[in-house]
């Protein structure tokens, strides 16, 4: 097994002091992170910093920002540039999750237009899932976001 890229490691770095209450610092690094990389950067790197910083946001609106810089940095991303970091699928798996999460950015900003259109998306990407817990735990917030917008199941 090889080892990570530098960047990965720092991503992974910043992850765990995420999950041991140092938001701020972790906030920092990926920030750190994300002005190495670049708008040129590696795609996979920034859908992943992106991703990953949105959900240390405090404010919803940051929290939504972020979440739309992964969404236009995961278009980059190729099959192939997945698999050699270890991804288990097609990109198109990565869809799903990410239109979850701006869909409940937008629930909780009160735009239930903009928050069911990405609920909608989010649908019609679901069938790129794998069929394990990580498949199950997107569809299971799709329609836990339908839920709270008072869709029925479709």
């Amino acid at each position: 097994m090889t080892a990570p890229d530098p960047t990965t490691a720092r991503v992974t770095e910043a992850v765990e002091l995420g999950q041991t209450g140092r938001a701020a610092e972790a906030r920092e690094l990926f920030a750190q992170l994300w002005a190495e990389l670049g708008p040129d950067g590696d795609p996979l790197h920034r859908v992943t910093v992106a991703h990953f910083m949105a959900d240390l946001q405090e404010d919803p609106r940051e929290e939504l920002a972020w979440d739309l810089r992964a969404l236009e940095a995961v278009d980059g991303v190729t099959d192939e540039r997945a698999a050699a970091a270890g991804a288990t699928g097609p990109v198109a798996a990565f869809y799903p999750s990410l239109h979850l999460n701006l869909g409940e950015d937008y629930r909780t900003l009160g735009d239930a237009e903009a928050a069911r259109r990405h609920l909608e998306l989010g649908r019609a990407a679901a069938g790129a899932l794998p069929d394990d817990g990580y498949g199950q735990m997107i569809r299971g917030g799709l329609e836990g976001l339908a839920q709270r917008l008072g869709e029925a199941a479709p």
